[in-house]
């Protein structure tokens, strides 16, 4: 039987060689048949510490390493870049903030 392997977000990395990864998931109403989002955190083995607080990464199922410690990093999908906003370097910057420290 293969491995399970999850998708997630990395919400914490304050322990030294754990992640906690929140992985969401739709789930149905078994009455009501609607459809709601459903999140879980599972806490994966980090051994080189790569993955940091808003990384998207994939996870994967494994012996139990500690009390509530399952699964394993697997790869990190993508790195979480920050605010989004990119720092411009000096010469770049308008011409019209040069004219104000004249």
């Amino acid at each position: 039987m293969p491995k399970r392997q999850l998708q997630g977000i990395v919400l914490s990395d304050k322990m030294q060689k754990t992640i906690v990864v929140e992985v969401e998931s739709i789930k149905e109403h078994p009455k009501y048949k609607r459809r709601y989002f459903f999140s879980k955190k599972y806490k994966a083995d980090d051994q080189k510490g790569e993955a940091k607080k808003g990384d998207l990464v994939l996870i994967e199922e494994c012996r139990p390493l500690s009390k509530d410690k399952n699964w394993k990093l697997m790869k990190i999908l993508k790195k979480y870049s920050g605010s989004g906003e990119t720092l411009e370097s000096p010469e770049e910057a308008p011409e019209d903030s040069n004219n104000l420290t004249e």
